[in-house]
């Protein structure tokens, strides 16, 4: 008898930015949206699945899209009060998650703005394949 494998290959085709501020999601939200022009707004949560026999863990979602260039932005908090959203990057507090394509010179403005910005202590580019956890970032 033939074997069928199934292959799973996840969509990681976004630019993952991490950002460790100790602000309340929605206070992170306003500042940026202020300081940058966004328009974060509160969605459904994110949840994600870490055992199959128990319920999902929320983790706090905020969407603003771009109709121009058709892009999505998303900031989802790392923390809940049972864990990480990713627990290798455990001193995160939040990740914004940029869908379709930006040019580097859009990515810079917003590190920069997002650096400037006082409650922030740092906001960096991560190559998301090199996170362990990086399924639970697919949305």
């Amino acid at each position: 008898m033939n074997k069928t494998y199934l292959k799973l290959s996840l969509d990681l085709d976004f630019v993952l930015i991490a950002i460790t501020a100790s602000l309340k999601d929605y206070m992170l939200c306003h500042k940026i949206n202020t300081s940058l022009n966004f328009n974060f707004e509160k969605v459904e949560d994110h949840e994600v699945y870490f055992n199959i026999d128990e319920d999902p863990l929320p983790f706090s979602k905020y969407y603003f899209y771009v109709e121009q260039g058709e892009i999505e932005y998303y900031i989802l908090n790392n923390r809940n009060a049972e864990g990480f959203l990713i627990p290798e990057m455990n001193k995160v507090d939040f990740f914004m998650i940029i869908h379709q394509y930006i040019d580097k010179e859009d990515l810079n403005f917003i590190l920069n703005g997002l650096n400037k910005l006082p409650d922030i202590q740092v906001a960096a580019q991560i190559d998301p394949r090199k996170l362990k956890s990086r399924e639970n970032l697919i949305m």
